[in-house]
């Protein structure tokens, strides 16, 4: 709750048969055994829906294609974290896609809208640099001036040319 003082604030959905319900815990730091990146893309692939791997297997060929390292997280990364059904048919596909300085941003997410116009689900997700900032792929895609540009530690509004260099914003 807002005002707790120390701990690790985590949430926890519920899968779908379980009602989607969300939990929310407060865990103390020395309880944290360990701390893992979100699934790759690939390896969660065997936890999808079989009329969605044409779909992982051309994002994971853009994504090494482009140098970007694409990761799954929403239902998709829980249900390959947990082996509980999470997808349903009516869910998307979420992923971080990692990229890098020499990544051809603009060349990338219009492949990724491509590839999003014969997929069985919606693709959404977001571009993260090295710094760790992230934007919606939609909203960079859409040639916004602006971007909505989050951090862990902030949200901020930042023109395309500084997010893409690396500018932190006030």
């Amino acid at each position: 709750m807002p005002g707790e003082a120390t701990g690790l604030a985590l949430g926890l959905p519920l899968p779908p048969s379980a009602g989607k319900k969300r939990i929310s815990l407060l865990v103390d730091l020395d309880h944290v055994a360990s701390v893992a990146r979100p699934p790759l893309l690939r390896q969660a692939r065997a936890y999808a829906p079989r009329n969605w791997w044409p779909t992982l297997d051309r994002l994971d060929a853009l994504a090494l294609r482009h140098a970007v390292d694409a990761r799954v997280f929403g239902s998709l990364a829980w249900q390959s974290l947990t082996g509980l059904d999470y997808v349903t048919g009516r869910s998307d596909l979420d992923v971080l896609y990692e990229f890098r300085r020499e990544t051809d941003i603009d060349r990338f997410v219009a492949d990724v809208a491509a590839i999003e116009t014969g997929a069985p689900m919606r693709l959404d997700g977001e571009l993260m640099g090295a710094d760790g900032a992230a934007v919606n792929w939609r909203e960079f895609h859409g040639g916004a001036s602006e971007l909505l540009v989050k951090r862990i530690e902030s949200v901020v509004l930042l023109g395309r040319h500084q997010f893409m260099s690396g500018a932190m914003g006030s």
